[in-house]
């Protein structure tokens, strides 16, 4: 299974911008999933994860209420809606997913080294 991330690009400050990320291969729908973000010379930054189990959706504090997960199963997509970017939101945005039936416990959610898959990142660019 291979994951691509795509839909970045160069924005202002206040505007909106959704991201996608697709699987060839198998299927997503057994997988939780992430998206995570890493700007230059930083370290990556988990943004959000859904949880298949619960249904749930977890998001980091600094992008809490304005970031959105959602997915189309039968599309085998799933989306990050981003809404009244800032600049500090600049940085190549990265989906990922946990192995095939495997469960990210909580206290995990934003550990890069338990999710499995990995795709291409895409470059998102706020502007002020």
């Amino acid at each position: 299974v291979q994951l691509q991330a795509y839909g970045g690009g160069l924005v202002q400050t206040g505007d909106s911008l959704k991201l996608s990320c697709t699987a060839s291969g198998r299927t997503l729908g057994g997988r939780d999933m992430g998206w995570f973000r890493q700007a230059p010379g930083k370290e990556r930054e988990w943004v959000a994860t859904f949880r298949r189990s619960s249904g749930r959706t977890y998001y980091a504090d600094s992008v809490k209420g304005r970031f959105t997960f959602s997915r189309d199963n039968a599309k085998n997509t799933v989306y990050l809606q981003m809404n009244n970017l800032k600049s500090e939101d600049t940085a190549v945005y990265l989906c990922a997913a946990s192995g095939e039936g495997r469960q990210i416990i909580l206290s995990a959610l934003n550990n890069p080294r338990v999710y499995e898959l990995w795709g291409q990142g895409t470059l998102v660019t706020v502007s002020s």
